[in-house]
């Protein structure tokens, strides 16, 4: 299993820009397609986006397309989230998970057999 570890979280206000790292170690992390997550107090955990293995695609959550950005650096082992234009709204712990089921861009959390230990990020009004 590939141990991930999130950092980069804060506070932050509206409108703001926040960049989430993930960094991979146990296992190269070009095998694997990655995911970010978060949860909000009292809510369920949610898929945010989603990496292939070779980095060439990526997906996202319909609340964070055109202001979320995810990218990973199979050289360095690490997987990142640009956001910009934070709401509100994106107030949550945030996850980076690993799937090694290479061939589905999956959003499912049962898919990824590796979790972070999350970072919070809260947005201020």
């Amino acid at each position: 299993q590939v141990q991930l570890v999130e950092s980069g979280g804060g506070l932050v206000q509206a409108g703001g820009s926040l960049r989430l790292s993930c960094a991979a170690s146990g296992r190269t992390l070009s095998t694997y397609v990655v995911g970010w997550f978060r949860q909000a107090p009292g809510k369920e955990r949610e898929f945010v986006a989603g990496i292939s293995w070779h980095g060439g695609s990526t997906y996202y959550a319909d609340s964070v397309k055109e202001r979320f950005t995810i990218s990973k650096d199979n050289a360095k082992n690490m997987a990142y989230l640009q956001m910009n234009s934070l709401k509100p709204e994106d107030t949550a712990d945030y996850y980076c998970a690993a799937s090694s089921r290479q061939g589905i861009l999956t959003r499912f959390p049962p898919d990824f057999t590796s979790w972070g230990q999350g970072t919070r990020v809260t947005v201020s009004s």
